[in-house]
Order: C-alpha cells, then structure tokens, then sequence
C-alpha cells in the first residue's frame, strides 16, 4: 500500500511540473513567467489569510493583465512548490523581476496598496493611469 501511495504521489508530481495559476481554474503557466514581472502569493485556499487575500489577487489578475503576472500556488495542494520556493510559512508573496531574479518577499496578508506599490518599484505602472507619471 505504501509504495502504491508513493507512486501516486511521484505521479501527480511528474504531472504538475507546471504550476497552475489556482485561482483561474485552470491552465498551466511558467512560474516566474518569461519577460513578465510575476508576482507569486503561496498559500492555501483553507488558511484565512490567504482567503482574504484571494479576491486582492483577482482583482489585481485583471487590473494588470498584460503588465504583470500575478499567480496564486496553493502549497498544500502542491507541496513541492513550497520547497522550491523555500516557504516556511503561509502566505509568501515572491516578487519577480521580468528576468526571473527575486527581488522581493513578503511573509504574511499582503494588502492590495502594498501589493500596488511593490510593483510600481518594480518599473510596473498602476492601472488606470496611477503609474504613468
């Protein structure tokens, strides 16, 4: 039975190398997106920070869609990504630049001003003009 279980696992590992995106519902993507800033918040759908998290994060998605990736990884769900991204807890907002360097790390909620004005540092204009000065 163990082996069973272990192959299942190494199993749905092979077939999650890309990540999906959590909150879309689906597709895959490259994590930190190519020639993207990408901002990553690792977290799970049950842990309350992140749940209040999550509706900053769709609206941030849209707000920046072709501007800057913003990605979602539910770390329970793959626990694989929590050891690539060294998190230790949840949630973790891992800042990209768009050649795939680590420039930021947040530990905890992030609020959306703070998400804003981490990607205004990072050369991002805000939507709606808030950037463009």
């Amino acid at each position: 039975m163990k082996i069973f279980i272990r192959f299942a696992f190494l199993l749905a590992a092979i077939l999650g190398l890309q990540v999906s995106d959590g909150l879309a519902g689906g597709g895959s993507l490259a994590i930190p997106v190519p020639g993207m800033v990408t901002m990553v918040d690792l977290g799970a759908t049950t842990c309350i920070p992140c749940k209040m998290m999550a509706p900053i994060l769709e609206e941030l998605k849209t707000e920046y869609k072709d501007k800057a990736a913003i990605v979602f990884i539910d770390v329970w769900k793959m626990p694989e990504q929590s050891k690539k991204y060294k998190v230790s807890m949840i949630p973790t907002q891992v800042f990209f630049d768009q050649n795939g360097t680590e420039v930021y790390r947040h530990v905890g909620f992030m609020d959306k001003q703070a998400i804003v004005a981490q990607l205004a540092k990072m050369g991002v204009a805000q939507p709606g003009g808030g950037g463009d000065k």
